[in-house]
């Protein structure tokens, strides 16, 4: 079973939608509740716990539904996918109190919002454990040199080295790159072409793939730097925005 292009956006779509509700929920808390002392650390932590929860099920219920939807495409003899367990209050506590310390609240929201990502891709990953199936990296959007080279691995057998402490191990914020998987070696997803990601990584500088990586993200920056630079200035001009905003409500 082929996934269409439509198809997979649409999926993509929803997923982008959960993430960023759920990071935009920590943004406003923190815009309201100023983090100055401990009980106001383990308040948040204990809202970041609830939002993790809530709209983590909701991209684990998302990651089911595509699941099924492509081994019912493909008449797999695979059991209805089952959702991937929300991050635990220690693991929520420990990505909260490592973002604290940046003073940044972007930050903080896009810890969350990547623990939103991470259940959803975990149930597609342990499903795919359990079935047999294959799976591929599918870069989608202004995505970076990391997800290039993971792209760049093609179709693989669902294997464990992709887990780390039972999670998967390279999801990151703000970022629509997520896994596929089907269940026979003639299926793709609409518009992967993992050739033409190996090509660039082999074509990129240097020996090692961490050389090569960082050889890709300079290529990339000097490419698309008015474009990056605009997108910083314009995250820049709305916290300012947002900071005097929250400033001048509490002076009323």
């Amino acid at each position: 079973m082929d996934i269409t292009a439509e198809a997979w956006q649409v999926f993509l779509r929803k997923l982008r939608t959960v993430n960023n509700a759920a990071r935009d929920r920590i943004l406003v808390y923190l815009r309201d509740h100023p983090i100055r002392t401990v009980e106001d650390r383990q308040r948040l932590i204990e809202y970041a716990y609830l939002i993790c929860s809530k709209y983590g099920e909701g991209a684990a219920a998302l990651a089911c539904q595509m699941y099924d939807a492509v081994a019912a495409g493909s008449a797999a003899p695979a059991a209805p996918a089952v959702p991937a367990a929300v991050p635990s209050v220690g693991e929520v506590a420990k990505a909260i109190t490592g973002t604290l310390k940046t003073g940044n609240e972007n930050i903080v929201a896009d810890s969350v919002g990547r623990m939103v990502k991470m259940t959803g891709v975990d149930t597609t990953m342990k499903n795919a454990l359990r079935d047999g199936a294959e799976w591929a990296w599918i870069p989608s959007g202004d995505t970076c040199a990391f997800c290039i080279t993971l792209a760049s691995r093609g179709w693989q057998r669902a294997s464990r080295a992709a887990l780390k402490n039972g999670h998967a191990e390279h999801i990151h914020a703000n970022c629509d790159c997520t896994y596929a998987i089907r269940f026979d070696r003639t299926s793709n997803v609409a518009g992967y072409r993992p050739e033409e990601y190996r090509r660039m990584y082999d074509g990129a500088e240097g020996d090692t793939p961490d050389e090569k990586i960082n050889a890709m993200r300079r290529e990339f920056y000097a490419e698309n730097k008015e474009e990056i630079n605009a997108q910083k200035r314009s995250a820049y001009e709305k916290r300012v925005e947002r900071e005097s905003s929250a400033a001048e409500e509490k002076d009323v």
